[in-house]
């Protein structure tokens, strides 16, 4: 059973910052790159980061780019996004989920960034 569970979220202050996790089960995660998203409240799902199978190619979105890292542990099928610099317009519910094939949609983790 495909299975993938993001933490780390909460509540944190302009300027702060937060790591999340990804854990992933039910297929074989070396072989994928591995995506976060996030959906802001009223807004649609949008691209934060991409990390290839190996670790050795990394993409951000303009609005994370510099102050997102995106990193893997594919010993442990956990994929992680540590946040830096965080802004209000962070705030979100952030998924992962592979980049290709069809897979269920985690529970999500909420970040929200308020003073």
């Amino acid at each position: 059973q495909v299975q993938l569970v993001e933490s780390g979220g909460g509540l944190v202050q302009p300027g702060g910052s937060l790591r999340l996790s990804c854990a992933a089960s039910g297929f074989t995660f070396r072989r994928y790159a591995m995506t976060w998203l996030r959906q802001a409240p009223g807004k649609e799902r949008e691209f934060v980061a991409l990390i290839s199978s190996s670790g050795g190619f990394t993409k951000y979105s303009d609005p994370v780019k510099g102050r997102f890292t995106v990193s893997r542990d594919n010993a442990k099928n956990t994929v992680y996004l540590q946040l830096r610099s965080l802004k209000p317009e962070d705030t979100a519910v952030y998924y992962c989920r592979p980049e290709s094939g069809s897979f269920p949609w985690g529970q999500g983790t909420q970040v929200t960034v308020s003073s």
